[in-house]
């Protein structure tokens, strides 16, 4: 492995694009697609002298949740004294969010020299491939995003880095670092079937093929219903000899000795690392569990959310977050994430201000108080269901909530997520957002009109919509890059 020592450089003479080159090429990679493929990956990565040994990787899959517990395992982490990285997908705004480094977006330079050695990487293989009478890959930009991830994360020294898989596990991208230590999914739901698989089943035997030999395993709480899908699992855990730790509602035992209800966070957390105290509660077959308890629901937008979390090793008492109450999984299965990786309990203090500072930017967020504007990135019925649960503990009565501005992308579950919303607001408004994958905005009107939504308006485009609800309140979802576009006009 390499060491801090001997920092990692480029091997290589690598003509520097600048930023808007490397988004251009970027752009010019979507032509490829999705490709199921780690061989290009893993050619790129040795071609630059292997940056992903420059860190160890902690690696999160999943339908939904994935991108927070992303954030949150990034925060921790960094709170517990390590240089942390974090990749994530899709950005908000700017390209340069996928990669940060101290909790912060990589600036535009570094990010362009990322794709300007992960290019230069490419084309060196190819090369080789072809003298060698073989095909060239077809290297997709995921592929490079990631490369290039590994290479700013490797030059800029970090003890560690967070990476969230883009679709599946298997064939994701990320799965080519070869310095995974940890892994955790955080459920499953009918999402990219293109790819990942036409059931429930199949979709969790692709991100369960993250679980190799060696590595410690967190399974949230998505992971287990129904029993077919927890068992495909537990069947890879098996296999791979790991033993997972199970992260469950509280619900599923009693509670463990060493938290009090009342006592203080400085009490409880002093309780907690005592082995005697928390000695952990088993499943049926045997495994480790973690659990959670939400102990404060926020009852307006901004109100805080209060939960505690006990793990194998440790209770945590009162850990907070300006979130709502679905955040509170993927705060345990980042808490639980991070103990197994550390191999130890965390500090109680330190954890309390990570979650609390914790930014998860797209989910449940305030763009303007007054009046209200809130966005979501929900883009699925799982996230939609976990968005209208928010809802309705912030604003339970239907008729006095602001206005919906929905926005899908053609390639998702549509109807479903329309099923969901329609009924949820008083009125709906639609638009399209830039991707090529928007559904237009005429369709999707025709969609909720069919649901019997009230659709008072049709735009198109995001900023066509932004500019006639000014001055109303209105929440934004159904989209990704719908919670992007919006996040960028309030900027």
């Amino acid at each position: 492995m390499i060491t801090k020592q001997n920092a990692y450089h480029v091997p290589f003479a690598v003509p520097e694009m600048d930023y808007s080159q490397a988004l251009c090429m970027l752009n010019a990679c979507l032509r490829f697609g999705i490709v199921p493929d780690l061989a290009p990956v893993e050619d790129m990565l040795a071609e630059l002298g292997d940056p992903d040994l420059a860190f160890v990787c902690v690696q999160i899959a999943g339908t939904n949740g994935k991108t927070s517990t992303s954030r949150y395992t990034a925060a921790i982490l960094a709170g517990e004294g390590l240089r942390t990285a974090l990749y994530t997908s899709p950005e908000l705004v700017s390209y340069t969010e996928r990669m940060e480094v101290g909790g912060c977006p990589v600036s535009e330079e570094a990010f362009a020299h990322g794709v300007s050695a992960a290019h230069v990487a490419g084309e060196r293989v190819n090369a080789r491939r072809v003298a060698a009478g073989e095909r060239p890959y077809d290297i997709t930009e995921f592929d490079t995003l990631t490369v290039a991830a590994m290479v700013v994360f490797a030059e800029a020294g970090v003890d560690v880095a967070v990476l969230e898989c883009g679709m599946g596990g298997r064939w994701d991208a990320t799965s080519a670092a070869k310095s995974i230590r940890s892994v955790a999914v955080t459920g499953i739901g009918l999402d990219h079937m293109h790819v990942l698989g036409n059931t429930l089943e199949e979709i969790a035997g692709e991100k369960a093929a993250i679980i190799k030999p060696g590595r410690t395993c967190v399974l949230g709480a998505g992971t287990a219903e129904p029993a077919s899908v927890e068992q495909v699992f537990l069947d890879q855990a098996r296999s791979a000899g790991v033993t997972p730790v199970l992260l469950r509602p509280e619900a599923i035992g009693e509670r463990r000795p060493g938290l009090v209800a009342g006592e203080s966070r400085q009490r409880a957390s002093a309780a907690s690392v005592e082995p005697e105290a928390s000695p952990g509660l088993l499943s049926p077959d045997g495994l480790p569990v973690a659990s959670f308890r939400v102990t404060k629901h926020p009852h307006r937008i901004g109100a805080p959310l209060e939960l505690d979390v006990v793990t194998p090793r440790a209770t945590y008492a009162e850990l907070a977050a300006l979130k709502p109450a679905y955040q509170a999984q993927n705060i345990a299965c980042a808490v639980a994430l991070c103990e197994e990786y550390l191999g130890r309990a965390l500090d109680a203090d330190a954890l309390f201000t990570s979650v609390v500072q914790c930014p998860t930017p797209g989910r449940f967020q305030l763009l303007r108080p007054e009046p209200p504007v809130l966005i979501d990135a929900c883009h699925n019925p799982q996230s939609v269901e976990a968005f209208l649960s928010a809802i309705d503990a912030v604003a339970p009565n239907r008729d006095e909530r602001p206005v919906l501005l929905a926005a899908v992308l053609a390639d998702k579950d549509v109807a479903g997520i329309v099923e969901l919303l329609a009924g949820a607001f008083p009125r709906v408004a639609v638009t399209q957002t830039s991707s090529p994958r928007a559904l237009p905005a005429g369709e999707l009107a025709g969609f909720f009109a069919d649901a019997g939504a009230n659709v008072v308006g049709v735009y198109p485009s995001v900023e066509a919509a932004t500019s006639a609800l000014c001055g109303e309140s209105y929440v934004g979802c159904g989209s990704i890059t719908l919670a992007g576009e919006l996040a960028a006009l309030f900027a």
